[in-house]
């Protein structure tokens, strides 16, 4: 029979009698219940101590677009710990870290493939919670408009557009004063 106990969080729970079964429960446990849990137990047979580490771990959410003419990027989103990314074949890469306030690390790796003769690369995420691939085809010419550009087309549809309404409009008012 369990006489006393001292624990350090008040969110740990035992399903059963801590002296006789040392599993520890958080329910629910969230990004921020990292750290190390200890339970001292006293009981007619003796004080028994537990204690735990905890790391809570994060499932990346994985990416991957082209954003330029052979330039792909692959992220891996608000992982913990930090992903790992790599690229078959192999590229001219920049590896970016961004750390949040949460403690996940987004990573994000930009790579570029000069050689014309490379049509289709894959990324590669590792993480402790697992690995994933994806592939993309190397488009030779991504081109968008600037944005100045689309505003100036659409500000020309529009007159256009304009126009033709007025122009609908006095043969309208033209019609009926003929009648």
């Amino acid at each position: 029979m369990t006489t006393k106990t001292n624990c350090t969080d008040e969110r740990m729970t035992w399903p059963y009698r801590p002296d006789q079964n040392s599993a520890l429960q958080i329910d629910p446990v969230v990004i921020t219940h990292d750290g190390y849990y200890e339970c001292l137990v006293t009981t007619p047979d003796g004080n028994f101590h537990y204690g735990y580490h905890l790391q809570v771990v994060v499932v990346p959410e994985m990416t991957l677009f082209q954003n330029k003419t052979r330039t792909a990027v692959c992220k891996a989103v608000a992982g913990k710990p930090a992903a790992q990314i790599s690229w078959t074949p192999e590229g001219d890469c920049v590896l970016e870290h961004n750390y949040w306030d949460n403690g996940t690390v987004t990573v994000q790796s930009t790579c570029h493939w000069a050689e014309s003769n490379v049509s289709v690369v894959s990324c590669s995420v590792s993480h402790e919670t697992g690995n994933w691939n994806r592939s993309i085809e190397l488009r030779q010419g991504v081109r968008t408009l600037p944005v100045s550009l689309l505003l100036i087309i659409r500000y020309v549809i529009s007159s256009l557009f304009l126009v033709i309404l007025v122009v609908m409009g006095i043969i309208c008012f033209q019609r009926r004063a003929q009648k």
